[in-house]
């Protein structure tokens, strides 16, 4: 998961600004943009000049909608936010958490996930020592 960007419009304003702050986080262009069939997409991918890159179809979007999966049931848990921006700050944070300690255990075995485990917490446990 790249980023999430909680927007009241799913128009090209959201989207061109959803797609420049997702660009400007990664520092270079990529090969391919992957999102669902929303115009809004293809609006605001054409305006930035990158229409050849935006990829909808077959199921290339699979990856990107079942990564929202564990965001969407946290906010079914916790709804209620007071304000978007308190809703954007959780799952900003939530997405990176569960970055690190999301690991797909069908495509590595016992000795490995048991190592990327330890790393993560090592590391969690360094980000919570400086908080």
């Amino acid at each position: 998961m790249l980023d999430i960007l909680i927007q009241s419009r799913r128009n090209q304003k959201a989207a061109l600004k959803l797609m420049r702050k997702l660009l400007k986080k990664q520092g270079y262009a990529p090969d391919a943009v992957v999102t669902d069939k929303l115009p809004s997409y293809g609006a605001a991918l054409r305006e930035l000049g990158m229409q050849g890159k935006h990829v909808t179809g077959g199921r290339s979007n699979n990856r990107a909608e079942n990564s929202h999966l564990p965001v969407r049931q946290r906010e079914r848990r916790m709804q209620r936010f007071k304000s978007a921006g308190s809703a954007q700050r959780f799952l900003s944070i939530h997405a990176a958490i569960y970055n690190t300690f999301s690991i797909q255990r069908h495509l590595i075995s016992r000795r490995t996930l048991r190592k990327f485990r330890s790393e993560a917490m090592n590391m969690w446990q360094d980000v919570v020592a400086i908080a």
